[in-house]
Order: C-alpha cells, then structure tokens, then sequence
C-alpha cells in the first residue's frame, strides 16, 4: 500500500537535506517541497508561530518505521512531525510506480 508522508522542517535547506537522502536511500519514491508554510503550534504552554518548510514524501507503507527513524537521525526538531496518510486511490500506473523505486 502506498502512503503520503508529511514532515515539517525548520528550513529549505534542512528540508532538501533529508528528502535527498529519503530518495537516494530508496526509502521513498518522491518527495515534494513546500519551501515556506506558516504554522501555528502550542509548545511548552505558549502558542508559537513560526515559518517552516514541508515535505510531502510518496512511499510504502512498509518502509514507514524506517523513515521515521531516518527523518528523526537527520532533523533538527526534538519532536518532529512525521506523520503517515493512507492513499486510497490514485492513478495506478503512478502507485506502481511509488512501489517499484522504494525499498
């Protein structure tokens, strides 16, 4: 099964660092980045707003706990967001395709 991926990131560049190395490490097929999203947190009792970078990352479901593991070695956050979205449907000659260049 093929998922979508989301992880937010401090920066471009930190977010350009960890999807190379999600594509180079055949733990995903495609990352896509968001270079500038304004989020709106609570962290440590205050609401924070702060500009970020997001990844949006086409991957197997079986390779999830590896990138989970991966993104948290290479990110910059002490509790990243690394969340997984279950795609349902989708042109299936690009889910082959997700599933033919992941590991």
């Amino acid at each position: 099964m093929s998922i979508v991926s989301i992880i937010t990131v401090g920066n471009a560049k930190e977010a350009e660092t960890i999807a190379k190395r999600l594509v180079e490490e055949k733990l995903a097929a495609c990352v896509n980045i968001i270079p500038s999203v304004k989020s709106i947190y609570r962290w440590n009792e205050k609401v924070e707003v702060g500009e970020e970078a997001m990844l949006l990352v086409k991957t197997k479901k079986e390779s999830f706990d590896k990138i989970k593991k991966r993104v948290v070695e290479l990110h910059s956050y002490e509790v990243p967001e690394i969340i997984a979205l279950e795609i349902f449907d989708g042109l299936e000659s690009y889910l082959e395709w997700i599933s033919s260049n992941v590991d």
